[in-house]
């Protein structure tokens, strides 16, 4: 074990959420560190190019990235790339412990994020921002005019082929059971739209294609039966897998592993804050989790102030 850093705020996750929240936190005058155990910038350097964000018409994942970045450390925050593996929220010291070292601090963001359930089949990586996408709102607008397929039987699955559904010529949706598991208007509205087909007890193989995705390979689960779809993006939405299973049993939690957080983002515990696609939340998208980053630093600081 390293030694032991103090600080104001640690906050856990370098991506949207957690990068805005170090920098509102250094403009409040608290001292700041982020703990990152793979890259700056979240999920975002996955994404080809970006154009839902406010006053940036068009930008790359990996350019926002980098921005998020030279902003933060501009402002003072102190990034560092380490993994936690432990933790104690228990007193008004709050303990972090990483696989590098120990901190100690005031107040603690968890910025930590999700991870989107894969298919896990050939192709997927391959083409991933070459077609393949985890995120309709955020791509869709590529596709516009264009066949995509959409994997996935819940919510998000059903108004993700709602969406695309205004943009492109033919969404096909890919299910693996016989009745979707989404909100019943959900349902009926996907039903209600001509141009989108529905294939049911139906499992992607295999993504397809050259430089950019071409098609889909698919089984019938019942009968066996394979066949290609003729497509040029592959929307997948199987699930989100949360990163907090560290903090579960000391911070709450909902029955899928999100923080029980809300708009304020308070925890249960006091002086521990959740940002960002950590915590429970409608929508999910790039300005959503920077606007969590921003309040959490708020509240953290003001938690701060009135120790």
């Amino acid at each position: 074990m390293g030694e032991t850093t103090k600080t104001d705020i640690v906050i856990i996750g370098a991506g949207a959420a957690g990068m805005t929240a170090a920098v509102y936190a250094a403009r409040g005058g608290n001292s700041a560190i982020v703990l990152e155990q793979n890259v700056h910038g979240g999920q975002i350097v996955n994404t080809g190019e970006v154009e839902n964000y406010p006053a940036i018409l068009s930008i790359s994942g990996v350019e926002f990235a980098g921005n998020l970045y030279e902003q933060a450390t501009s402002h003072g925050a102190d990034i560092r790339y380490e993994k936690v593996t432990g933790f104690d929220f228990s007193g008004p010291v709050k303990v972090v412990e990483t696989d590098e070292g120990r901190y100690e601090c005031k107040a603690v963001i968890l910025a930590n994020g999700v991870v989107k359930r894969k298919l896990e089949v050939p192709g997927e990586e391959k083409f991933q921002g070459r077609g393949v996408s985890y995120c309709a709102t955020c791509d869709g607008g590529f596709f516009r005019g264009k066949r995509t397929a959409v994997v996935g039987g819940g919510n998000t699955a059903l108004e993700d082929a709602l969406f695309l559904a205004n943009l492109c010529q033919e969404v096909t949706l890919i299910h693996r059971r016989d009745e979707f598991r989404g909100d019943a208007h959900n349902v009926k509205a996907v039903l209600a739209r001509e141009n989108i087909r529905i294939l049911y007890d139906t499992i992607p193989l295999e993504v397809l294609g050259d430089q950019q995705v071409t098609g889909l390979k698919v089984q019938n689960k019942k009968t066996g039966e394979e066949g290609e779809l003729a497509v040029d993006g592959v929307f997948v939405a199987v699930g989100q897998i949360p990163q907090n299973e560290l903090f579960r049993g000391a911070v709450e939690m909902d029955e899928s592993g999100f923080v029980a957080a809300g708009e304020d983002p308070k925890t249960n515990i006091p002086g521990v804050f959740a940002a960002g696609d950590t915590r429970q939340k409608l929508v999910r998208q790039l300005v959503t989790a920077a606007a969590d980053g921003a309040v959490a630093a708020v509240m953290a600081g003001s938690y701060i102030f009135s120790l």
